[in-house]
């Protein structure tokens, strides 16, 4: 969807509308996963535990392309 964008500039709502439909069917079955849900629950819980101690907080780490 990213490089369909990007490609294509100000018609990407018309010519990217096949890829957004992807995106969502993707983000969706991620998001309606319940095991999911609870790995990223672990890990949100994990990393406030850690700031709450140190006060330090953790860098964003960058997304990679194997979701």
């Amino acid at each position: 969807f990213t490089k369909c964008c990007q490609e294509t500039g100000l018609l990407m709502v018309v010519k990217c509308r096949q890829e957004n439909t992807a995106l969502k069917d993707c983000l969706v079955g991620y998001y309606s996963d319940p095991s999911f849900y609870e790995e990223c629950k672990a890990e949100y819980l994990k990393q406030r535990e850690e700031y709450r101690a140190t006060g330090i907080k953790k860098k964003r780490q960058k997304f990679t392309q194997n979701v």
